[in-house]
């Protein structure tokens, strides 16, 4: 049974959704590097892109606002206060998803294509999630991973806030969600 309810991380209130007092060993399992972490890049006003996009410049890209660097930010540091850290994080190429990564400061930062979105045409939904999957699969420890709403659909069957951390176990075709947490922005 899933329940939300609200709970203390690094000082911060955070809603909690997963089965009934599992929130302890879900974040364990990630303090101990068993269980990985996706999340929604932080709050970015609107939706999708411009039709002048372009990866490589963030001017013509939807990016975070005040709130979601804010969000960002008290994320991470929310992770940090509980020895949360990652050897590597994983993210989007799209400026949104990387500046949330960065500001997450919760280990280095790289880019993984395969993460990148696929809304609106842009990207190959089915490869995407394929090379995704292995790319997870190929990692000595788990990671942190920034994405989009489409991807973590794609691979959790769940959709995300702006700024939903999920915590999952990676399976042969999906990634298995044992809860996620969420500081509003």
């Amino acid at each position: 049974m899933l329940t939300r309810r609200h709970v203390m991380l690094g000082g911060l209130a955070l809603a909690w959704v997963g089965p009934a007092g599992a929130q302890d060993a879900a974040l364990s399992r990630l303090a101990r590097g068993e269980a990985l972490a996706i999340m929604r890049h932080a709050l970015a006003p609107g939706i999708g892109d411009p039709d002048d996009f372009e990866i490589g410049d963030c001017s013509t890209q939807r990016n975070l606002d005040a709130a979601g660097r804010d969000q960002a930010r008290r994320i991470g540091a929310a992770l940090r206060s509980e020895g949360i850290g990652f050897e590597r994080v994983l993210t989007s190429q799209w400026c949104r998803c990387r500046e949330t990564a960065e500001l997450l400061d919760v280990g280095p930062v790289e880019d993984a294509p395969p993460f990148n979105s696929f809304f609106a045409g842009r990207g190959d939904a089915p490869a995407q999630t394929a090379a995704a999957l292995e790319l997870i699969a190929g990692l000595a420890r788990p990671p942190m991973i920034v994405s989009h709403q489409v991807n973590i659909r794609a691979l959790t069957g769940q959709s995300t806030r702006s700024g939903e951390v999920l915590i999952a176990t990676a399976g042969p075709a999906r990634l298995d969600v044992l809860g996620s947490l969420l500081i509003d922005a």
